[in-house]
């Protein structure tokens, strides 16, 4: 399977790594707030970057880059993903992946052969609001809960991050958020901004004020909390 998007140059996707980011179209959920709306909606319309090309760029950029960062859409969900993954090692860059954790026997195997260097999963929401911040009828938490509970224990670098929305958390949620995820390492509570590439449009950034009080909730069960974007 292709990729459908490349920024060949990110220095802001894999903490101070100079980044080539990937990205998979493709997805499992329907979060009203993502701003990838063309790779989740339309995945056949997007356009393709062939493996070999990619290949060829890494190879000639080796020493000036330092990882690559998988993201999508869900990029679980590609079924060669490991054989790419295998490829990017050979050349020894550093491999971050982006996920919303439903596939952890993708992301166990992954470790399990030494093919990614950190994971950024993303937690839409207290377990019993998934189905409103996905846009989807019901979510399966099985598989969502035991992504988290590998990451928490496999000693691999990872964080969770929640992109909150004003119509979408509230302080019980972020508690009842925390309770899931509790004896994380680390959590980002990131800023939402209206775009027009949201697969819905018209909702709300948490005011500053209040997603403070929800980093405050957090800390009761993640080591560290910050928030992302914010001023």
């Amino acid at each position: 399977m292709d990729f459908s998007g490349w920024e060949k140059l990110s220095l802001v996707d894999f903490d101070d790594n100079v980044t080539t980011t990937l990205f998979f179209a493709g997805c499992n959920f329907r979060c009203p707030f993502c701003h990838n709306s063309s790779l989740v909606l339309n995945p056949a319309s997007c356009p393709k970057f062939k493996w070999e090309s990619i290949m060829e760029y890494l190879k000639k950029r080796q020493g000036i880059l330092d990882a690559v960062c998988i993201t999508g859409g869900e990029p679980t969900l590609m079924n060669d993903l490991l054989d790419k993954m295998k490829d990017i090692k050979s050349l020894g860059y550093l491999i971050k992946l982006d996920s919303n954790g439903s596939k952890p026997e993708v992301i166990k195997e992954a470790f399990k052969q030494g093919l990614i260097d950190y994971v950024a999963m993303d937690i839409k929401n207290c377990p019993e609001k998934y189905p409103l911040t996905t846009g989807l009828k019901e979510v399966d938490m099985t598989p969502i809960e035991e992504t988290v509970r590998f990451l928490i224990d496999s000693g691999i670098g990872y964080e969770f991050r929640t992109t909150i929305i004003d119509e979408h958390h509230t302080e019980e949620d972020i508690e009842k958020l925390g309770q899931f995820i509790k004896g994380a390492k680390k959590c980002f509570l990131q800023k939402f901004t209206d775009s027009e590439y949201c697969i819905s449009r018209g909702l709300h950034e948490v005011p500053k004020e209040k997603a403070l009080r929800f980093k405050a909730i957090l800390e009761k069960y993640v080591d560290k909390v910050e928030l992302r974007n914010y001023d």
